[in-house]
């Protein structure tokens, strides 16, 4: 699974790690990333979407139908 959020687009970030003598090597900042299944209503079954927790919250605020509108929007497939 990609650490990739459908809805918002969030995606890892790179950066580095410093250590206590503070020499520095790359990591990633991956988002936190659910699986979730939602019931799509309009279409009479479930769907089951990779979501970061702010693209969960996304979902509360406008509702499941909005949510998927946006992603097919942005070319995502559900």
């Amino acid at each position: 699974m990609s650490a990739h959020c459908q809805l918002t687009g969030r995606s890892p970030g790179f950066g580095k790690s410093i250590s206590h003598s503070h020499r520095r090597t790359p990591r990633r900042f991956d988002p936190n990333i659910q699986r979730k299944r939602y019931w799509l209503a309009s279409e009479g079954r479930h769907i089951r979407l990779t979501l970061s927790t702010k693209g969960i919250r996304t979902v509360d605020t406008i509702g499941i139908e909005a949510a998927v509108a946006r992603i097919r929007a942005r070319g995502g497939k559900v």
